[in-house]
């Protein structure tokens, strides 16, 4: 497996010395590879899906919770700028929109639900401490919230990548237009979730975007 690092005058966000990277908040590649996150099994069609739902542009990113066999749980998006690639402040944004849409697993003892994110920024496919710092963030989310922490996904004027899985296409883009959901729709449609009052109305709301 092998990783592009962009320049320091190409990566997305600089880090001072006192930033994140003195705290650990970010993964390097390796660490990441080493986590053993797992595979999708169809990377292009929770892509295509998720761009299809949210219309992601540079800065936005799109988490999203997959059952077992894959299929959408329930998703959201929102855009995260930042002064400084910060894992901590990445992580609280990301464990935010996940209280918002589905309740947590903390009490099952192993995950059974995977949680990814799709993340949309300018440059091009390699890795960035920006995006070490969201693979901190989705990492530390998932555990805090009982999920199995998933694949890390880029979107860029290239197209997307899978990092850490050397996956990835030219479409969709950054540049790309929605489609409408067609075929996708029923494979990424919502579970219904057995849960009474905010979080099961928070799902409907993000299902209709």
């Amino acid at each position: 497996m092998t990783f592009g690092f962009a320049p320091p005058s190409t990566t997305s966000l600089a880090m001072s010395t006192g930033g994140a990277n003195r705290h650990g908040r970010l993964l390097e590649p390796a660490e990441w590879t080493a986590a053993g996150i797992p595979l999708l099994r169809n990377p292009r069609e929770v892509v295509s899906g998720l761009h299809s739902r949210h219309g992601p542009v540079p800065s936005t990113a799109v988490i999203a919770v997959l059952g077992p066999e894959e299929q959408l749980v329930a998703s959201a998006s929102f855009v995260q700028r930042s002064v400084s690639a910060d894992g901590w402040e990445y992580r609280n944004a990301l464990l935010s929109r996940l209280r918002r849409i589905l309740p947590h697993d903390l009490r099952r003892r192993t995950p059974v639900r995977t949680a990814v994110l799709l993340y949309c920024r300018d440059g091009d496919e390699r890795w960035t401490e920006e995006d070490g710092a969201w693979m901190w963030g989705l990492r530390d989310a998932c555990t805090l919230h009982g999920l199995r922490c998933g694949a890390y996904i880029t979107l860029t004027h290239g197209g997307w990548q899978v990092l850490g899985e050397g996956r990835g296409g030219r479409r969709p883009c950054s540049d790309s237009k929605p489609r409408e959901l067609g075929d996708h729709a029923s494979e990424f449609a919502p579970l219904a979730l057995h849960s009474g009052g905010g979080a099961s109305e928070a799902l409907r709301r993000t299902a209709a975007r």
